[in-house]
């Protein structure tokens, strides 16, 4: 007969079956990635038609340099996270992808100075 397990291990079972822990994640090193500059991107759209929206957020999410993506309400409509290797990547993802798309009216890039609280 094997023993209970300890309380704490009964009580994150608890949590998992009630849906309140929804999931584990690793903490990665951006910078053994790659991707040691980090830019947060206001982005304005040209359209207030739904499907440009979907559109939009269709392409952008593909893009492998973007970690976060967010509708935001009122101006600006969109807040990206980006991170890449360096300056020379991110103009080169800022000028061959994300300002080349027809619907992007404003950009406003905005360069990660020091993180200063991350929750892992």
């Amino acid at each position: 007969m094997t023993p209970d397990p300890t309380p704490r291990p009964r009580r994150v079972k608890r949590l998992e079956e009630a849906g309140v822990i929804s999931g584990y994640r690793a903490v990665i090193d951006p910078v053994a990635l790659g991707r040691g500059l980090e830019v947060l991107v206001d982005v304005e759209v040209r359209a207030t038609d739904h499907k440009t929206f979907e559109e939009f957020e269709e392409t952008g999410s593909w893009y492998e340099e973007v970690i976060e993506f967010r509708r935001l309400f009122g101006r600006p409509d969109y807040f990206l996270r980006v991170a890449v290797a360096d300056h020379a990547a991110y103009e080169g993802f800022l000028t061959g992808k994300l300002s080349g798309l027809p619907c992007v009216l404003r950009l406003e890039s905005h360069l990660t100075m020091k993180n200063a609280k991350s929750n892992p």
